[in-house]
């Protein structure tokens, strides 16, 4: 093996220089087995000179080692660690790293359904258990250091992306915050806010990757390169697309999809036109396997495309594995599913889970058992696994680097609809590729098929701009938590510093400094008017109250004449004479028929002296009309002979009958005294003889223009800046009219401080953790689940949790008994509650769900899992035991708040404990402590 090169003078300097500045990372270095790149150098040394550090790179430059090094610091000092994670998978997979390293007894892991050593001094968890123990006041905090925030740019997220925001605002200041994030291209503004909020904060920004990444398409059978003879590794180089791909793209664009394109309208004998067959999932992974481009992730954005992908490859007698790796496999799967019920096995799937292990591929869901999922993450990182099929959810923070990554469409559905991938996601989910170490270089793959172009793949590859934004809002636990901690005073002024106001103050900048321009200009506007402006102005204002008035009279005018015409062609008969004033049809005319209706305003029918007949209307006539007399007229009249239309005329004119002289329009503007008020005002007005008075009236428009623009703008400054504030206050409103605060007044208060006080409903409510937080509350405060059994309030408290998957719902079924009026009662109280967000203009609470209160119900009182999903299955649910694991452990964690909330004491949280004991069971314990 050839020996490394001698440092230079210079390096070997810095490297001496460094151990004696940085003896803890000159440790921490010492410890493993690769080079630090610059950017982890950089993070690591501003950790130890004392700075809080925010590092940007992307997935796979290694950006854990800085917050591994945090916790080399905690341990160093005497300090503790918490380690956060966005998800509870990452969570398991960076304390099992931890634990390899440091030992379980240094080690703790909490999770919410897990907790294993939650004293120790270096704790992994999920960041909202960390958001609560910072609102229930943890011993903890006090001793803590550091905490190391992965994946924080899922504060973008705009479900729970909330909590990393209102971590880093209420952590103590002695806390160093080291935040993890994927490269986005508004890292500085990110580290701005972090200095506002937290102090000396470093930024570390690296885009390069690691292991270079190559994008091709998988055309057909063709492996082909996006991009021409560029170096891809280079984030700046200018990439052109590949010409060859483009001609292939165009040759197959041609042709549709086999079946849906025949042969008609083809000359007779002429060769049939090529029909483009896209590969099955089987011929990709055959060919990724020839190429050497395996192990590899195929992202499909469906679970049941996920399973048929895995199906397919069974069938086909697929085999990527060896004897040796198959015998590995089982006892790593033995091991991982020990917990698991035997009694349970056949309805999980097992088995042919297994055998699919063992020919090397699988399948990763957010449907699929926990324990499955880890298993397959463990032998992918063992080369074990060199296929997998999954959905999106594997891309978010998973340590399951591959060689390559393959997109089999760049469409995806999102719950509402199906929506293109965006550059970020694509970013995201082909930044698996390439493992460090390892792999020379990864690969990412798109599987072409007619509808794709490969500009739009170009597109995505080569954008570098991935701006995070705050998802951060306040609600009602926030709210009640920050009034019982620090006060609403002093809660508005955290909610100020939070990074959603910080970004939306500086969308308003460009506004401010145009609102600053214009006042200027209205400077100049006002400078240039001759004479004293304010009298000028004011004389504007007249001239506009005139123009507004005349307005005003002439609308008033033409109503109460189109009413009083309409009137006066109700009154009209057949035979009527009648004048019509002007256009084409002015004369004398003879009504025929008078046109009445219901609902609309009357349109006659007349025969005129030039023998022409039509409808008139209102409009046709400035005044009310006036009958001139009357000739006789035969019963039926049938106006399409030319002899009727003829003789009508005749008879006409020979009536004898004459217009009218001239009439006088009628008008009301010179008796209104408003009006004439307003014209002796403007004529009596200083300004009114002045010489320049039209030049200098034309700056004073130009102002008023201006000003209204101005004051547009302004509103909408007003209505960005403090938004988070007034919608805190929104929020309060309705929780002090719902008793959840109160004045902060009584024998034990003092005086009125003008501060809200928590009452007791409202401490319930600051201990209930859900998306539907305060309809639990009210719930329990109003008692609709009193009497409920420990069944049948785990399914009752389940329509708070649960939320179908919009493409799978059946239709729900409840449980007898007490259920039906329980459920019925807690829909009541969140129709009620939605009315009152609607009117304080909140958003609204999800509306409650009952589908899983049928099948948590049944498992609450023993079935088997069988039993379980085999009912959900007839009752035309698509529930998976994924699904059901996953639910019912979010059904537990609100049963357990509702325990500690009443306690055991109380009978609703008596039936709670006994709830939770009775779900906690079976598939749904196993894996968690």
């Amino acid at each position: 093996m050839a020996s490394s090169p001698s440092p230079s003078p210079a390096e070997a300097y810095a490297t001496s220089r460094r151990r004696g500045k940085y003896p803890q990372l000159t440790r921490f270095a010492g410890e493993v087995s690769f080079e630090f790149d610059d950017f982890q150098v950089r993070g690591c040394e501003a950790l130890e000179d004392g700075h809080g550090v925010l590092v940007c790179a992307p997935t796979g430059a290694g950006k854990t080692v800085v917050g591994e090094f945090a916790v080399h610091l905690a341990l160093a000092e005497g300090r503790k660690c918490f380690y956060t994670t966005p998800i509870k998978a990452l969570s398991n997979q960076k304390y099992a790293d931890l634990v390899a390293r440091y030992g379980n007894n240094a080690v703790g892991l909490l999770t919410g359904d897990t907790s294993i050593n939650g004293n120790a001094q270096v704790v992994v968890m999920t960041t909202e258990v960390l958001r609560n123990m910072l609102y229930a006041g943890s011993s903890a905090i006090p001793e803590l250091g550091y905490v190391v925030m992965d994946e924080v740019h899922y504060l973008a997220d705009r479900f729970r992306g909330a909590v990393w925001e209102e971590v880093i605002l209420h952590l103590p200041e002695h806390v160093r915050v080291v935040g993890l994030s994927a490269t986005v291209s508004n890292a500085e503004e990110f580290g701005e806010w972090l200095v506002e909020v937290r102090g000396d904060t470093t930024v570390v920004v690296d885009e390069h990757r690691p292991v270079p990444l190559w994008q091709h398409m998988l055309i057909g059978n063709r492996l082909m390169d996006l991009f021409a003879g560029q170096d891809e590794s280079d984030p700046g180089a200018e990439l052109s697309i590949n010409p060859g791909l483009l001609r292939r793209a165009e040759e197959l664009g041609r042709f549709a999809p086999a079946g849906l394109r025949g042969n008609r309208g083809g000359r007779r004998g002429a060769p049939r036109p090529q029909r483009f067959r896209p590969p099955s999932r089987v011929d990709v992974v055959e060919r990724l396997d020839a190429a050497g481009l395996l192990p590899a992730i195929v992202f499909i954005f469906s679970r049941a495309g996920c399973d048929a992908a895995v199906a397919q490859c069974v069938r086909s007698g697929l085999r990527l594995n060896g004897p040796e790796q198959v015998e590995e496999i089982r006892r790593i799967v033995a091991e991982r599913t020990a917990d698991l019920p035997k009694g349970d096995l056949d309805v999980l799937g097992y088995w042919e889970w297994r055998e699919a292990l063992e020919r090397g591929f699988a399948g990763h869901h957010a449907g699929l058992l926990p324990a499955f999922k880890e298993t397959v993450e463990e032998l992918f990182l063992r080369g074990l696994v060199k296929a997998v099929f999954a959905t999106e959810t594997l891309a978010l923070g998973i340590n399951m680097p591959a060689r390559t990554v393959v997109l089999e469409r760049l469409v995806k559905y999102n719950g509402e609809a199906h929506v293109d991938l965006t550059p970020g996601e694509y970013t995201q989910l082909t930044g698996r590729a390439g493992r460090r170490g390892i792999d020379v270089e990864g690969h990412a793959v798109v599987a072409w098929q007619p509808g794709i172009d490969p500009k739009q793949v170009a597109g995505l590859a080569s954008t570098r701009t991935y701006p995070l934004r705050s998802s951060f809002r306040p609600g009602y636990n926030m709210a009640v938590n920050l009034v019982a901690q620090v006060g609403a005073d002093s809660a508005r002024e955290l909610l100020e510093q939070s990074f959603a106001q910080f970004q939306a103050d500086r969308s308003v900048v460009g506004t401010s400094r145009r609102i600053d321009r214009n006042k200027e200009a209205l400077k100049g506007y006002a400078d240039a008017v001759t004479g004293e402006f304010d009298e000028m102005l004011e004389y504007v204002e007249l001239r506009a109250k005139i123009s507004a008035r005349e307005r005003t009279l002439s609308r008033q005018n033409t109503a109460t004449r189109r009413a009083g015409t309409a009137e006066s062609l109700e009154k009209l008969r057949k035979g009527d004479v009648i004048a019509v004033p002007a256009g084409r049809r002015a004369g004398l005319a003879v009504v025929v028929d008078p046109g009445l209706d219901p609902i609309r305003e009357p349109r006659p029918v007349v025969v005129t002296e030039d023998r022409w007949s039509g409808p008139l209307s209102v409009a046709d006539f400035p005044a009310p009309v006036e009958v001139l007399g009357h000739i006789r007229l035969q019963k039926h009249i049938e106006l399409r002979s030319p002899k009727t239309r003829r003789d009508i005329a005749s008879a006409l004119r020979d009536s004898g009958i004459s217009l009218p002289g001239r009439q006088r329009s009628r008008t009301s503007q010179g008796d209104d005294a408003e009006l004439n008020a307003l014209r002796r005002a403007l004529r009596a007005h200083p300004c009114h003889g002045l010489a320049e008075r039209e030049a200098n009236l034309r700056w004073v428009e130009r102002f008023q223009r201006l000003q209204a623009e101005t004051d547009q703008l302004e509103r909408k400054v007003a209505a960005t800046t403090h938004s988070l504030a007034r919608a805190f206050d929104r929020i309060l409103a309705l929780l002090g009219e719902r008793g959840y605060l109160s004045p902060d007044t009584g024998p034990d208060t003092g005086p009125d401080t003008g501060e809200d006080r928590v009452t007791e409903h409202g401490h319930r409510l600051t201990r209930l953790y859900s998306e539907s937080d305060l309809l639990a509350a009210e719930c329990i405060r109003h008692g609709v689940w009193e009497g409920l059994g420990a069944a049948e309030l785990a399914a009752v408290v389940s329509t708070l949790v649960f939320e179908a998957r919009r493409d799978t719902a059946g239709e729900p079924r409840l449980p007898g008994g007490a259920v039906p009026k329980a459920w019925e009662e807690t829909t009541k109280l969140w129709v009620d509650l939605t009315e009152d967000e609607r009117r304080h203009h909140l958003d609204r609470t999800r509306e409650p769900d009952a589908g899983f209160a049928w099948p948590v119900y049944r498992w609450a009182r023993g079935e088997s899992l069988e039993k379980v999903l085999t009912a959900a299955e007839t009752n035309g649910q698509e529930l998976s035991a994924g699904d059901f694991v996953r639910w019912s452990r979010q059904v537990i964690d609100l049963l357990d708040q509702i325990r500690d909330v009443l306690g055991k004491a109380d009978p609703v949280g008596a039936a709670a404990a006994e709830a939770v004991r009775a779900l906690r069971r079976g598939v749904v314990a196993a894996g968690a402590a």
